[in-house]
């Protein structure tokens, strides 16, 4: 499978931002991309900087118009691919959602995202409400999304530190995970502490595809988006979007200052010959585990 993820800087145009994804979609279809990540909250800037009442104003519902807009992108193109905003769910109740859409247009499915930061300059328990440990169809909040292309495991940036979502979207019949993000450094940060930031955001997600054997999409943001707060020294999304194969192999990477669609070639029956070596599902010691569900075990 073809597959895409893209990386972007943003600007406070909407509008130009939204035709930037568009284009970079389109170029990624250009090059036989049959599924396409876009970055999350790809629409704006990226607003939980501070906290500002105003910014809900961004929010938007599903449908809407950027479901709508997209939808007919990836059913005009064929793709299948998976968008991010900020979700108004209810006056009051807002998600950081990512949304697949299916290559006939239809929305396939959407996944809100569970573990909400609260960090300098990353202000998101402000805005977003996690999503549903268990949903209202019954199936819990880490469920994978059936498109034509496959079951897609769909994470969204904070989650991707936690080996407990990778491996719940595996259980449940991932085939491979991707995740839309928007991370970067604080430049008051020396360039060793940002090296060794970097290298950990790659290393976790890379063992995500080496524990569960499953390829692994990451699409970040580029460029240095300033702070509305004139204290703060802003964010420099560090990029690096990247896809790797279910051992943890990069199979192509982009530079933190790049913007563009890194088109990728994925085998998907390495995951059933890699696991077949590799059987880490069926070691399992799953009568052991019951400690993972208290907060601390002391």
């Amino acid at each position: 499978m073809r597959v895409a993820v893209i990386q972007q800087s943003n600007s406070a145009d909407l509008s130009a931002n939204l035709d930037r994804s568009e284009q970079l979609v389109r170029e990624a279809a250009a090059q036989g991309a049959q599924l396409v990540l876009l970055q999350e909250l790809h629409r704006s800037l990226y607003f939980c900087q501070t906290e500002d009442t105003t910014a809900f104003d961004l929010a938007e519902t599903i449908p809407g118009p950027s479901t709508d807009r997209f939808g007919a992108l990836a059913r005009e193109l064929g793709i299948v691919l998976v968008t991010s905003l900020f979700e108004k769910r209810a006056a009051g109740l807002y998600h950081n959602t990512a949304v697949v859409l299916d290559s006939d247009g239809s929305i396939a499915g959407s996944y809100r995202k569970m573990h909400i930061p609260d960090d300098p300059g990353f202000y998101e328990k402000f805005y977003f409400t996690p999503g549903d440990a268990v949903r209202n169809d019954g199936e819990s909040g880490f469920t994978p999304v059936d498109t034509s292309l496959g079951r897609l495991g769909v994470l969204v940036c904070w989650d991707q530190w936690y080996p407990e979502a990778a491996r719940l979207m595996a259980l449940a019949g991932a085939e491979m995970l991707l995740y839309p993000t928007a991370i970067g450094w604080d430049p008051s940060d020396e360039t060793a502490e940002q090296a060794r930031q970097l290298d950990a955001w790659i290393t976790i997600q890379r063992s995500h595809a080496v524990a569960n054997g499953l390829p692994v999409l990451v699409a970040n943001r580029t460029g240095f988006e300033t702070s509305p707060d004139p204290q703060a020294d802003g964010v420099r999304f560090w990029g690096n979007s990247f896809v790797c194969g279910p051992q943890g192999e990069m199979l192509g990477q982009l530079p933190d200052a790049q913007e563009g669609p890194l088109v990728v070639d994925i085998d998907t029956a390495r995951t059933e010959s890699v696991r077949r070596i590799w059987p880490y599902l069926r070691d399992r010691r799953i009568d052991g585990y019951a400690d993972l569900l208290k907060r601390y075990r002391r």
